[in-house]
């Protein structure tokens, strides 16, 4: 039996993904639609970003730095946005492809919450960012490469929960912590010095920026703490409690703690 035109778009907008619904509507704004053929454009990219579970969920950093080549792009670029209220992405990789990324995935979790009556499971919420990084796959052969760390805190099981993805959109859960950027692999080398199970808060948010440092350091892509013109790395929270932003001031306040520290063992 036919269906008419009306009954066939309520069908497609009732469907409980917006991704499948902009697929079959308007495939062109989807970001696998980005690139050319004449290769990548010359694009700010984000360097670090990391995430540590604690006592009662999870941190996620960044620092502020987007380059373009061996130039400073921005000096005070946010690569970490809450997805929803019990979960959050942390973008690494060429800026504006990431951020459309994260948007669109905002906007999927937003409409599924609206179509089923329910929030996704945060497994669920991994998976459908995994498809999205799929997607985007055609681009990211031409350079244009987004590759997040996503993180959450699991109602079910009470517990943060983090996840890292490759470009093909493969999806892969890390215990304790996971750092991705071009520092990633000097922030992942001191979060596996210093980490231990059940930090509190303090010594959670100071590993992280510990992490953060030591990628800065070594990776000439990664900002460190600027204390002349008071920026520092952003620093946010998932937890029972939803997600949270720490101050600024605070951040800056453990930054030059560690810093002080390392100069007198010079």
């Amino acid at each position: 039996m036919s269906q008419e035109p009306w009954q066939r778009a309520f069908a497609d907008y009732g469907n409980s993904s917006f991704l499948e619904l902009v697929r079959s509507a308007a495939p062109h704004i989807l970001p696998a639609s980005a690139g050319s053929e004449a290769g990548p454009p010359s694009l700010p990219h984000g360097t670090t970003v990391l995430a540590v579970r604690y006592r009662n969920g999870v941190i996620m950093a960044g620092d502020r730095q987007a380059t373009e080549g061996f130039q400073v792009a921005h000096r005070q670029i946010d690569k970490i946005f809450k997805a929803d209220d019990f979960s959050g992405v942390a973008i690494a990789g060429a800026a504006g492809p990431s951020m459309e990324l994260v948007r669109l995935f905002q906007t999927e979790l937003e409409h599924y919450e609206k179509v089923e009556g329910e929030n996704l499971s945060l497994e669920g919420k991994a998976n459908r960012l995994g498809q999205m990084i799929r997607m985007n796959l055609p681009a990211a052969m031409q350079g244009l490469v987004v590759i997040p760390v996503f993180a959450g805190f699991d109602e079910r099981t009470s517990a943060g929960r983090i996840f890292k993805y490759d470009v093909t959109g493969g999806r892969y859960e890390e215990t304790d912590y996971y750092a991705q950027g071009s520092g990633g692999k000097d922030a992942r080398d001191t979060l596996k010095k210093l980490y231990k199970k059940d930090m509190s808060l303090e010594e959670g948010l100071r590993l992280a920026l510990e992490a953060l440092i030591d990628a800065a350091e070594e990776d000439v892509g990664t900002g460190g703490p600027d204390l002349i013109r008071g920026i520092f790395p952003t620093v946010k929270t998932i937890s029972q409690r939803g997600f949270d932003e720490i101050p600024s001031d605070e951040v800056g306040r453990v930054c030059e703690a560690i810093l002080a520290d390392r100069k007198r063992q010079l």
